[in-house]
């Protein structure tokens, strides 16, 4: 269980590897996204997955502005962000189109 203090206006989204200060108990996410106009695939961390998705689509992240739009084709939920960061570097090494071919059959 992860506990945080609080400060007003302090972002709960945070690099890899940091801990905000919030007085919340919440779980991370390993996702990946899917361009759906080029070959593109992009995996991140974060505590909330419906608005970093809104935000990859809205282009407000400067990596994946020029891919846009996207699908969300995975998403797994973690109690700690190490395992959730120790999780993404293992889907950041996955060959993808395999995935897809294997899934697909």
């Amino acid at each position: 269980m992860t506990l945080l203090t609080a400060k007003p206006g302090w972002r709960t989204c945070l690099p890899a590897g940091r801990i905000g200060r919030r007085e919340l108990f919440f779980m991370f996410f390993v996702y990946a996204i899917r361009s759906q106009m080029k070959n593109y695939i992009y995996v991140g961390l974060t505590n909330n997955v419906e608005r970093r998705f809104v935000e990859h689509n809205n282009g407000e992240n400067r990596s994946t502005k020029a891919y846009r739009p996207f699908a969300l084709i995975v998403t797994e939920r973690f109690e700690t962000r190490i395992e959730a960061r120790k999780r993404r570097k293992i889907f950041e090494e996955w060959d993808w189109e395999r995935v897809f071919k294997i899934v697909n059959k």
